[in-house]
């Protein structure tokens, strides 16, 4: 029976392939969206283990932050910008689920993180999400509030603007993009929480801090940051 099953695995693979969404090499049938190649050579940060690192240090001068850690390295061009891609762009939300489970596992075991009772992703504008499918941060932070035993509180912040696109902008130009662009929705979702604020790449922190200065305008809260790949400062 197992080796009919392989067969018949083996022959849809000819027409239907399962390929890593980092590499494009054919995944095992035990594999979901990465390869064991890619699991073990993906660029990861190792941030959540200590709370004053690189990705918290953008932030110092900025917004009272507590902490924040991201999972990866963003290479340009290699594995994990093409995560991302795949998220974003090619509807794969399994990705950011997949990579909030796993990073919910190092962050649960975290001291940096002890304490967080809420994750919050950054929010998209309605306009496009509705484009998207969904909202890549919120996937991720389904995967860290699933992983980590923690709710997700998806509208307790909203996006008031459509803002243009981040890619092309200088760190000045993205922090006038954005930093009157969301505001508490539903505060008494986060009033007195240490809350995890999530998002999926951060380049210059703009929409990072403009969300936790919202955030922090709610009684009682701290904020903590995650992402899931941080770019060269």
């Amino acid at each position: 029976m197992q080796k009919a099953l392989r067969y018949l695995y083996d022959l849809s693979g000819l027409f239907f392939p399962r390929l890593c969404l980092a590499c494009d090499a054919n995944l095992p049938p035990n594999q979901q969206f990465l390869c064991l190649s890619c699991q073990f050579q993906l660029p990861h940060t190792h941030h959540h283990l200590t709370p004053d690192n690189p990705f918290a240090e953008r932030f110092w001068g900025r917004v009272p932050i507590r902490t924040g850690a991201a999972l990866f390295h963003f290479d340009q061009g290699g594995r994990v910008q093409r995560l991302i891609h795949q998220l974003k762009y090619k509807r794969q939300s399994v990705v950011g689920l997949e990579l909030g489970k796993m990073y919910g596992r190092q962050l649960a075991q975290s001291s940096a993180f002890q304490g967080v009772n809420a994750i919050v992703p950054v929010p998209l504008h309605p306009r496009k999400q509705h484009l998207r499918g969904y909202n890549q941060s919120e996937r991720f932070a389904q995967g860290l509030s699933e992983s980590m035993g923690i709710p997700c509180f998806p509208a307790a912040l909203q996006r008031n603007a459509y803002t243009e696109t981040q890619t092309a902008k200088s760190r000045l130009e993205r922090m006038e993009n954005v930093m009157q662009a969301f505001s508490l929705a539903q505060a008494g979702q986060i009033s007195g929480r240490r809350v995890l604020l999530v998002d999926d790449v951060l380049t210059t922190g703009a929409t990072l801090e403009a969300c936790s200065l919202a955030l922090l305008n709610c009684p009682d809260v701290e904020v903590c940051l995650a992402t899931i790949a941080i770019a060269t400062g």
